[in-house]
């Protein structure tokens, strides 16, 4: 099959694109850099059933193009700087609402009638069901990230019933892993470079978040899209487990040999909009036959092994 992924010079992105390639797929990778990295691609662009396609989601004609003879979309192109994203409104919505929009028109334009899109489990903001399933009724959004995947899912779920489109909806927890470029084990990580002595946590440190390892969101997503269903599906992606933010700070200090002293905002969130609690019920993903082969605490320890191992990722995002 020839895929097409926007935003495939990011970390979901570049993952799955080695990962297609070693799977003897054609891939054809559509970004534009603003975040993503080339280096991310070093390996692909030695592939001849790779191809690089330089652009901008919002630019449909371009992206029309660049779809030509492609059998399916993975649309991870977005903008996921989820805790500073009320600094910059309009680039939320335009990358990741209209962006999806002009991915969805730009697949009609091309013929081509199977999308899987990156959403969150923060659509479901602040549930009162643990572990929270993919029937959970949508809450008001208090995240603009969240809301504009939201926003997406909708787009694309219309567009299945409209066009005839098949959709596969993937809500991640956060993800870990090669290439992991933003996040809280990228931030505590360059912290901790800088200062080994101290580190300061947003909040309270007893936010509970649950986390996944980049190759199991990979495997988790192939296990589905082969499975080629008409209609939309929608899946939580995660771990059936979770920890405190302070646990994994722990974990990665010990990881990188430290005994910092941990200091906290106070709050029960780190941010406007942060959920203090994700744990997403995955009993539908494992239904395949998928399961996880990191634990959380796993997927902690390969990141920090990666970031220290390369550390021009961490002076490339400053």
């Amino acid at each position: 099959m020839r895929f097409l992924i926007t935003g495939g010079a990011g970390f979901v992105g570049s993952n799955m694109a080695d990962r297609l390639l070693r799977d003897g797929h054609e891939v054809v990778v559509y970004d534009n850099f603003t975040t993503g990295m080339r280096r991310f691609l070093a390996s692909a662009m030695e592939n001849e059933r790779f191809r690089l396609a330089e652009g901008d989601i919002l630019d449909r004609p371009a992206l029309t193009r660049a779809m030509a003879g492609c059998d399916f979309v993975f649309h991870f192109a977005a903008n996921a700087d989820i805790r500073n994203n009320l600094d910059h409104p309009d680039f939320v919505f335009e990358q990741n609402a209209r962006g999806t929009f002009q991915v969805l028109e730009a697949m009609r334009a091309a013929g081509v009638r199977r999308i899987a899109f990156s959403s969150t489990g923060s659509v479901y903001g602040e549930p009162e069901v643990f572990p929270t399933p993919e029937t959970c009724p949508f809450p008001v959004q208090t995240s603009l990230y969240a809301a504009s995947k939201a926003y997406g899912e909708g787009m694309i779920t219309s567009y299945c019933g409209g066009y005839g489109f098949t959709g596969y909806i993937f809500r991640f927890v956060s993800l870990l892993g090669e290439r992991y470029p933003h996040g809280h084990v990228f931030d505590f990580v360059k912290r901790l470079k800088e200062n080994p002595a101290s580190l300061q946590i947003l909040g309270d440190g007893h936010q509970r978040k649950s986390y996944l390892y980049i190759g199991d969101c990979l495997d988790a997503i192939l296990t589905v899209i082969g499975q080629d269903d008409p209609g939309v599906h929608i899946y939580n992606l995660g771990t059936d487990e979770y920890c405190e933010v302070r646990d994994s700070a722990s974990w990665i200090a010990a990881r990188m040999g430290l005994q910092p002293e941990f200091t906290f905002t106070g709050g029960k969130r780190g941010w406007v909009g942060d959920s203090p609690f994700i744990y997403l019920d995955t009993a539908k993903i494992r239904s395949t036959g998928w399961k996880p082969r990191l634990t959380i605490r796993q997927a902690v320890e390969r990141t920090v092994d990666y970031l220290t191992e390369n550390p021009w990722l961490l002076e490339a995002r400053k």
